[in-house]
């Protein structure tokens, strides 16, 4: 009878432990699911919204937050972002930023204007004469504000416009500016 006391534990214990394990009502770290850290190389999701020193929201991947901000953009997609950590995909401060996060985590970065878009250039403002433009007519002068892009995909934005030249500023609208970015961690791949 002994024997079958201590079986009918042993097959008890079994079959508490499996029911533990099948549960789920094991340690997976602080969030519940993967306990993993970013570190470089890794492909990482990530929601997020910028604003700049002053709160103005310029950029989330957050459909709600940018209705919120009056940023909304029909027909863009608004989903978390996906980089390789360290690839140089996304700015410095960002690249930086989410290494060491698990799955879950929010954080708020602060990035300096030299590990976002670089500091304000005057000599990335550039004036150039409109008969360089190849333009069929004048009416296709680009009036001040606007911005162009050239083939390779760099911007320009037209600071001023006269008889003779057209003067475009090359630096990212961001350069020189200090940038804070709430985000979350979505998931590890």
């Amino acid at each position: 009878m002994k024997a079958s006391k201590g079986a009918v534990f042993f097959i008890a214990v079994l079959l508490l432990v499996s029911i533990i394990f099948v549960s789920g009502c094991t340690d997976k770290g602080s969030e519940g699911g993967d306990s993993r850290i970013v570190k470089s190389g890794d492909t990482v999701k990530v929601d997020y919204t910028g604003k700049l020193e002053d709160g103005t929201v310029f950029d989330t991947s957050r459909e709600d937050v940018a209705k919120q901000a009056g940023i909304y953009v029909e027909g863009r997609e608004y989903a978390p972002l996906t980089f390789v950590v360290g690839s140089g995909q996304v700015i410095q401060g960002f690249d930086e930023g989410v290494i060491g996060m698990k799955v879950g985590e929010e954080k708020t970065l602060k990035i300096p204007p030299e590990e976002a878009y670089g500091e304000y250039d005057k000599a990335k403002i550039l004036a150039v004469p409109i008969e360089e433009l190849n333009l069929t007519n004048r009416s296709e002068i680009p009036e001040v504000g606007q911005s162009l892009r050239d083939i390779n995909g760099n911007q320009y934005k037209v600071t001023a416009v006269n008889d003779t030249h057209i003067t475009l500023d090359v630096n990212h609208e961001l350069a020189g500016k200090t940038l804070t970015f709430d985000i979350k961690l979505i998931s590890i791949e």
